[in-house]
């Protein structure tokens, strides 16, 4: 290792500047992201601290979490410094963080609001470049029993099997259920057949006494509420 590459070392820089020293001696929630991506990383390249070449790859996903979780290990093998080994080390930690906010949302388990519904779906299916449709099925204290993809299609759409959400919801003795699917595009504004499905489900279960409380739509952001707008 040349000495301009040792100097760059995280073990050679300041004592105020190193991450890992910082995060033993004040806490996580004192580091930057850029500081915590650079605990993963280990170091940088060259003529870049493994800090600064952080905020470099923040910055080119403007400072956001959630964009950075989904560049593929190709692109974050474009910035000089991070080699496979890094970028799937970055792509790993990442991942785990979308998995604890799942795991967060489950463990609330019971449907208050449509914000509810909304903090349990978005870890799932507002990040896919596909569209998804899934149900969420309620017992009768409006806790989840079970969440299940019904159908995943193109950008364009999605099929729904009618009947088999409702096989589903009779098998799992759910008293109501609760639609979501994701809109790719980001647009929130329901389609009409958006709105067509809903009132065919709507329809179907009260035939079964299976209410349908809520239909979301679904985007990285926010989400659009059927039962809030009074469309159902």
């Amino acid at each position: 290792m040349s000495d301009q590459n040792q100097h760059f070392s995280i073990k050679n820089w300041n004592e105020d500047d190193r991450p890992r020293e910082k995060l033993l001696l004040k806490g996580r929630a004192a580091l930057s992201d850029a500081e915590l991506i650079a605990i993963l990383i280990a170091s940088g390249s060259r003529n870049e601290s493994a800090v600064a070449l952080s905020q470099r790859i923040l910055a080119s996903v403007e400072n956001n979490l959630n964009e950075l979780g989904k560049l593929r290990i190709s692109a974050l093998t474009k910035f000089k410094g991070i080699g496979e080994a890094k970028a799937v080390t970055i792509a790993a930690a990442l991942e785990l963080g979308r998995r604890r906010r799942l795991e967060e949302a489950l463990q609330k388990n019971k449907v208050s609001s449509s914000q509810s519904v909304f903090e349990l779906m978005q870890p799932m299916i507002a990040e896919l470049p596909h569209e998804e449709f899934w149900i969420v099925y309620l017992n009768n204290s409006n806790k989840v029993i079970q969440t299940k993809q019904l159908s995943k299609g193109g950008i364009t759409g999605t099929l729904v099997d009618v009947r088999l959400a409702f096989k589903n919801a009779l098998h799992l003795g759910a008293v109501a259920i609760i639609l979501a699917h994701n809109h790719p595009s980001g647009m929130l504004k329901p389609s009409e057949a958006d709105k067509m499905l809903t009132r065919k489900l709507a329809a179907a279960g009260e035939s079964l006494d299976i209410k349908v409380l809520d239909h979301l739509i679904i985007t990285e952001k926010s989400y659009f509420s059927f039962a809030d707008e009074n469309l159902l």
